[in-house]
């Protein structure tokens, strides 16, 4: 089971380990090379208030009237004091913004001085990231791998993005490569695989009865023998089922699904072949609420999805019987192919679940990894058998664990 797609991705693997521990082998120790630290000290600056110098007074003129000259002299005395008090007044405020302004830049320089030490003392871990054009080449490898494994390119994109950002930064701590390669890998699938979930069962206990389940699909997916499976599960769970023979275009169909019912013990509605298929799924319906069965469980004819006239009647179908859920069952051995099927039907009628089946014989896995994804609808269910139980819930841990399991 999926052995291709493991092989791809083992390949992948391996090559992005190798990258991994050359580029961890390549690791150098970066001394940062710190400045001689520079001492900043704070300079006291004095200020020294120098007594200005006496103007030397002129001689004095030699007048007559010395009540005068006395009165003159005192006037210039106190002319010169006040003069020499503002300018002091003046020089100590330019000396005092002086003064803060060198402090402020002595504050600002001891900060970044601070600041810069602190950067320098911090331990960061080592960090070592792949080689853009290495990674490219290696994902451009994985592309072509999964491409090879019939893996929707939808699908790819989103693994590559999310390998490339997980392996970004690779840290040096890291003691096992190879471990930490493969939870990259399976985190991207898990990713993938984890688009919807829908409990099966919880929908079939709180839905309204009769639960109306319509199963579509092209010829020779094993659309019979899955519905055959579900009834199988819903009868061992206490449910009463009724199976509506839908399939009117093919006379073989209708004995397929009576053999089914007859093995299991389920009653079937069936009208002739060629009947109106919309009349057949009326019929189930009137006679699961009559008799009070919990489901009714609806085939129709196989047909391709570019069959425009027999998906027109399908559409007929969907509304005569008004489905509470309508169900793709697909061939995991069709690869991409069942993903274009699973798009188209989506359009005409609405999918809102997926059955897979053949997957136990499906080498590749494309199509388990993409259905899902592209058309944005849960996985129900997978088939790994022939057997009526050989039909399990899709659980996306198993899926990764086939795929990385040895």
């Amino acid at each position: 089971m999926f052995k291709f797609l493991k092989k791809k991705l083992k390949r992948f693997e391996k090559k992005l380990e190798e990258e991994l521990e050359t580029e961890l082998e390549k690791e150098v120790e970066v001394k940062e090379e710190i400045q001689p630290e520079t001492k900043i000290t704070e300079e006291k600056i004095e200020i020294v208030e120098k007594p200005l110098k006496p103007k030397e007074e002129p001689a004095e003129p030699i007048e007559k009237d010395e009540k005068k000259i006395t009165t003159g002299r005192r006037r210039a005395r106190k002319i010169l004091k006040k003069v020499s008090e503002e300018k002091r007044k003046r020089d100590k405020q330019v000396d005092k913004q002086i003064e803060e302004s060198i402090e402020t830049e002595l504050q600002h320089i001891v900060r970044t001085r601070k600041s810069i030490e602190e950067v320098v003392k911090t331990d960061k871990k080592p960090t070592r990231g792949i080689d853009e054009g290495k990674l490219n080449d290696l994902l451009w490898d994985l592309e072509v791998g999964l491409l090879e494994s019939d893996v929707a390119y939808s699908v790819i994109q989103s693994i590559k993005k999310d390998i490339r950002s997980e392996i970004r930064d690779v840290s040096f701590a890291r003691s096992k490569v190879s471990d930490f390669v493969e939870t990259v890998l399976k985190n991207a699938i898990s990713h993938v695989l984890k688009t919807n979930d829908f409990d099966f069962n919880e929908f079939i206990e709180q839905s309204k009865k009769p639960v109306v389940i319509m199963f579509i699909g092209v010829n020779g997916t094993g659309k019979t023998l899955s519905i055959a499976k579900v009834a199988n599960q819903l009868k061992k769970q206490g449910k009463t089922c009724v199976m509506a023979a839908g399939d009117t275009f093919r006379a073989g169909a209708i004995e397929q699904l009576t053999i089914h019912a007859n093995n299991l013990g389920v009653k079937i509605i069936k009208h002739g072949s060629g009947s109106d298929p919309a009349a057949v799924a009326f019929d189930a319906i009137e006679h699961a609420k009559a008799k009070h069965k919990d489901v009714v469980l609806l085939d129709t004819a196989g047909r391709m999805q570019t069959n425009y006239n027999l998906m027109d009647e399908m559409a007929k179908i969907k509304r005569v019987a008004k489905p509470d859920l309508i169900i793709f069952v697909g061939d995991a051995l069709s690869g991409n192919d069942a993903v274009e099927q699973a798009k188209r039907f989506n359009e005409v009628v609405g999918i809102d679940g997926v059955i897979l089946t053949k997957v136990d014989t499906d080498a590749k896995g494309g199509s388990s990894l993409s259905i899902a994804y592209t058309i944005g609808k849960p996985l129900l269910f997978v088939g790994i058998g022939q057997g009526y139980d050989d039909q399990i819930p899709f659980n996306p841990e198993w899926m990764v664990e086939n795929i990385f399991g040895k």
